[in-house]
């Protein structure tokens, strides 16, 4: 599982970098459909250079990343309301920034190691006016097919990254888990569980290693 994981997160960052740069579009759709055929062009023409020096690339893609994701959504969803209406605001902006850094890092990494094996977004369906679905396809190195999920959200009349669905594991469910669990072995000390944020995200991907792969044919 820890390879879906990888390749479905790649996707995410795949179809997300180039976002808040982007044109106005007239839907989510089009949104994911343009902005992912602009980044694998211009990932194939950088590859090697981000290679050559990945803390520039973190630092490209979370300049690009942060923000067209809902981090402050994603956080506290994550911390689930148990936790974060206790946090402090320093605490939820501590956290936001290590939640997206871990996640820039490790999979960053696995965007580079992508070959542009395919991607299809599939064809636009109904959208709701504040939530929306947009699925894909990635194929991989193997050439298994995994289906790819977004959940989309508009804030201030702009569409955001709220979750991830990869080939059926919620990624959002996935961390929220995580971060239950965090918080249980470091006896409910939250500044412990924000500041070692990174080593859970390392420590789940560990722990669905040796699950069954669901692959789509």
């Amino acid at each position: 599982m820890i390879s879906i994981l990888r390749r479905g997160l790649l996707v995410l960052l795949a179809a997300l970098p180039l976002f808040a740069n982007a044109a106005p579009a007239s839907s989510a759709h089009d949104l994911v459909d343009r902005t992912t055929k602009q980044l694998l062009a211009d990932l194939a023409a950088n590859k090697d250079k981000y290679k050559t020096d990945p803390q520039a690339f973190y630092d490209a893609l979370n300049g690009i990343v942060g923000p067209v994701i809902d981090a402050e959504g994603i956080s506290k969803s994550i911390m689930t309301v148990k936790y974060s209406r206790n946090a402090s605001p320093a605490q939820m902006q501590r956290f936001e920034e290590n939640f997206k850094r871990s996640l820039i890092q490790f999979y960053g990494n696995a965007l580079l190691e992508y070959n542009n094996q395919g991607i299809t977004v599939a064809p636009a369906k109904e959208e709701g006016a504040d939530r929306t679905s947009v699925d894909m396809s990635v194929k991989g190195n193997n050439g298994a097919v995994y289906p790819v999920s977004y959940t989309l959200v508009t804030i201030n009349n702009e569409w955001k990254v709220r979750n991830v669905i990869i080939n059926g594991i919620n990624i959002g469910k996935l961390f929220r888990d995580q971060f239950t669990d965090a918080m249980q072995r470091n006896g409910n000390n939250l500044d412990k569980t924000i500041d070692g944020w990174a080593g859970e995200v390392a420590k789940a991907k560990d722990a669905t290693e040796n699950s069954p792969d669901k692959v789509v044919k």
